[in-house]
């Protein structure tokens, strides 16, 4: 079992930044990568970055890239989301998930934290 506690959500102007949290505890031979999702009102769950948990690699996708960056603290299996320059359209509740590959180019998410509300007033 896995468990995911996301934290460092709130309410900022457009521009500003924030920086999640997801602490993981837990059998981390039970995934090989965490990552991040959001959702908005409406709107399909979308990803924006994981990291690997074997050798730190990461992937963040077009979208957000070089505004997010995903990073980890090994020691307490914590995984940070840094957002800058934040815009109105990136409102969302913020998840951070466990992956597991099972494919080439697969994964499955097994573990979800609760959520984080981000919110980006202009």
């Amino acid at each position: 079992q896995v468990q995911l506690v996301e934290s460092g959500g709130g309410s900022v102007q457009s521009g500003g930044s924030l920086r999640l949290s997801c602490a993981a505890s837990g059998s981390r031979s039970d995934y090989d990568a965490i990552g991040w999702f959001r959702q908005a009102p409406g709107m399909e769950r979308e990803p924006l970055a994981y990291i690997s948990n074997i050798d730190g690699s990461t992937h963040t996708v077009d979208s957000v890239k070089g505004r997010f960056t995903i990073s980890r603290e090994n020691a307490k299996s914590t995984v940070f989301l840094q957002m800058n320059s934040l815009r109105p359209e990136d409102t969302a509740v913020y998840y951070c998930a466990t992956f597991r590959r099972v494919g080439p180019h697969d994964y499955d998410y097994d573990y979800w934290g609760q959520g984080t509300q981000v919110t980006v007033s202009s």
